[in-house]
């Protein structure tokens, strides 16, 4: 398996607060990882220099085979196009309906209408909507505007998924129909899932790799 991550004495961090220190790991292509620690350790820092939001302050960091700390702006714009990104607090575009906000990707990239339409149909009906296709974000509860968020990560079929606290503040019902979905692209279709989170689902249906990032910043793999 090729690796879709690779971090190498790798420092992160604002101004002159080093928050992730010297990190070195690999993240291959259909792994699912989990990334845990305490709050306040550097767990999304890490996730926002994957999709290029932070560059590293030092050592090398590759996604999808290109250089972060290099990268020019068109080609991470062309990166983030291949990646799913689901955020804590879901980013919906509150004017756009449900299925637009889902196809936003593909509306960004130029599919037809049609295609659109019918990605948007099959994803709202993996994270448990269908019928609110017409809906706007703010008459939907947090777990559902979630699960909007959910499907538009997955809309171009990425290779990888960085999810930040995805389940976070989410009712039991929303959070297994996240955790099913992750589970089934990383397994069904080989994406590689990489997810932030305070606490690792008791059951997990998939095998996993954890790692966590203690209070001075380093990460290390749990076995």
């Amino acid at each position: 398996m090729s690796n879709v991550i690779t971090a190498s004495g790798l420092s992160l961090g604002y101004e002159n607060e080093e928050v992730i220190r010297n990190a070195t790991f690999s993240i291959k292509k259909g792994e699912f990882v989990f990334i845990t620690g305490p709050s306040g350790s550097g767990k999304s820092t890490l996730l926002k220099s994957f999709y290029g939001s932070l560059t590293p302050d030092s050592g090398s960091l590759v996604v999808g085979g290109l250089d972060m700390i290099d990268i020019n702006k068109k080609k991470l714009q062309e990166l983030r196009t291949h990646l799913g990104i689901v955020f804590q607090d879901y980013k919906l575009i509150n004017e756009w309906t449900v299925e637009k906000n889902v196809v936003l990707p593909l509306w960004i990239s130029g599919y037809s209408a049609e295609v659109q339409s019918t990605q948007a149909k099959r994803l709202l009906h993996h994270v448990k909507l269908s019928g609110k296709e017409e809906k706007y974000p703010m008459e939907l509860s947090g777990g559902e505007q979630q699960r909007v968020g959910v499907a538009r990560a997955l809309a171009k079929n990425p290779f990888l998924i960085l999810a930040d606290e995805p389940t976070g503040n989410l009712d039991e019902y929303s959070s297994n129909v996240i955790w099913d979905l992750m589970e089934n692209a990383c397994h069904q279709l080989d994406t590689t899932v990489v997810v932030v989170t305070h606490r690792i689902p008791a059951v997990f249906n998939i095998t996993y790799r954890h790692f966590t990032i203690d209070d001075n910043g380093s990460v290390y793999e749990v076995h």
